[in-house]
């Protein structure tokens, strides 16, 4: 799907772009031919994955909005996100709200700026990059479940207005995907439980999925690269789950 260059002249934006998934998208698109903005709140790290790729960096933090952030864009990777786990009696409202500013308040802000530009185009590609936890819910993960449940309906909405001016808008829902924030969540798991970190995965992690292995963040990316695609015009207001099965039990 990487080969050839299909998005030669594309602009693209990829918001947590410098590590996981929002690194691997950022280089799936650059290996297609878009030029690539890779934003993220570790500046360092976007300045190294831009020079890398040849691309623009941008230091942020989503939480306290997106200004600053080039606005004509064709490609969107909403892909920024942080995880806290607490009961919900115990769930610190800053944090929560700290969540819903980065994964839905900050998409929205974006989604609304780059619209006049890929309206303007007649195409345009969002990609909320969502997660099993979007179609599902876990328990101490209020924070996460509400805001990916929240993209997925901000994705469908820009489906709906996008879809007669060429612009398709899409969620991916990945099972836990071999990332940092996956594997601070294995060692905050193995001291709570008092078990190994391989016990975590195995008996936590995989309990539910099928598919009983951690995605690559470079498998996500080549479905987000594919959602990009001119064959993909009618595939749009959708959630493409690639759980392991974890959403088909």
């Amino acid at each position: 799907m990487s080969s050839g260059v299909p998005h030669s002249g594309r602009v693209a934006l990829v918001t947590g772009g410098a590590h996981g998934i929002g690194l691997a998208c950022a280089k799936a698109l650059a290996g297609a031919g878009a030029k690539v903005h890779v934003a993220d709140l570790d500046g360092a790290a976007a300045e190294a994955v831009a020079a890398e790729i040849g691309g623009w960096a941008h230091e942020v933090d989503l939480a306290g909005g997106a200004e600053g952030l080039p606005a004509e864009i064709d490609i969107l990777v909403n892909n920024a996100g942080l995880q806290h786990v607490a009961p919900i009696h115990e769930f610190p409202a800053e944090k929560f709200a700290q969540l819903q500013a980065v994964m839905v308040t900050a998409p929205f802000l974006l989604i609304r700026r780059s619209l006049p530009h890929m309206y303007a185009k007649g195409w345009g590609r969002i990609v909320n990059i969502s997660s099993a936890h979007g179609l599902r819910a876990s328990a101490f993960k209020a924070g996460y479940v509400t805001a990916k449940h929240a993209l997925e309906g901000l994705s469908k909405v820009a489906a709906l207005e996008g879809a007669p001016r060429g612009v398709t808008s899409n969620c991916v829902n990945p099972g836990y995907v071999r990332t940092q924030l996956v594997t601070s969540q294995i060692a905050a798991q193995a001291e709570a439980h008092g078990i190994s970190a391989d016990q975590v995965v195995e008996h936590i992690m995989l309990d539910r999925p099928a598919v009983k292995r951690l995605i690559d963040p470079e498998d996500v990316a080549d479905v987000v690269l594919w959602l990009c695609g001119p064959h993909s015009g009618h595939v749009t207001g959708t959630s493409i789950a690639m759980d392991g099965g974890w959403t088909a039990s």
